[in-house]
């Protein structure tokens, strides 16, 4: 039974436990998760098996740029792209065919919006060129190429088994509350948005005044 006037009819499924319509023994159908602890041990056995199959190399696999998330909700963060660009590479005076063969990701399609951006990420390289060993590809002398590293440093070198080889910078969220300085008292943030806004209208009035008086 309803209440007095024209209501939808009740339609509650009163049976329903974890997505099943089987009665009392649908409790019977919850998926206990009792391989918790073993599959946490598996995925570290098979972290430490890939780390020692690619050893001396990164266990990370190649260096990635930084870059900005694509979306308005996103483009604040910083996370790890596909591949560097060929300007990024430029900068950083390596080419992009050895960059593939020393473990650095490639992506031609990418491009710089920025100079911010792009500075990052050539600093980014440098760094890693500045830890970078090359080891010969064989033993004998003819081996040896342009660019590998001695073997005196070749001794005892440690594998990097870090999530990222470089890691990505964490910007501080938190900001320490201090005293407002007296310039920034006298400054206004409405009158430099403003003045900012006005010479964006007038800029085209302004260039065409300028090249009148220069042809005049």
């Amino acid at each position: 039974m309803t209440g007095k006037g024209n209501h939808v009819l009740p339609n509650v499924h009163f049976r329903k436990v974890n997505g099943m319509q089987k009665g009392y023994m649908n409790r019977a159908y919850i998926k206990p998760w009792l391989a918790q602890a073993a599959r946490k041990q598996r995925r570290a056995n098979n972290r430490k098996a890939k780390a020692a199959k690619v050893a001396p190399r990164p266990s990370a696999g190649l260096l990635r740029p930084v870059v900005h998330p694509p979306t308005q909700r996103y483009n604040m963060k910083l996370r790890l792209g596909r591949g560097f660009t060929l300007d990024e590479l430029r900068e950083a005076k390596i080419a992009p065919k050895l960059a593939r063969t020393i473990g650095i990701a490639v992506d031609h399609r990418r491009r710089n919006r920025c100079t911010e951006s792009l500075k990052e990420n050539v600093d980014r390289l440098k760094l890693y060129k500045s830890k970078l060993l090359v080891f010969p590809r064989g033993s004998g002398k003819k081996s040896v190429k342009k660019g590998d590293t001695p073997k005196a440093d070749l001794q005892s070198v440690a594998q990097n088994t870090l999530r990222e080889i470089i890691p990505v910078p964490r910007p501080v969220l938190r900001v320490k509350a201090r005293k407002i300085a007296a310039d920034e008292k006298e400054k206004s943030v409405y009158k430099t948005l403003k003045k900012a806004r006005t010479n964006k209208k007038y800029l085209g009035v302004k260039l065409t005044k300028a090249n009148a008086g220069k042809e005049e």
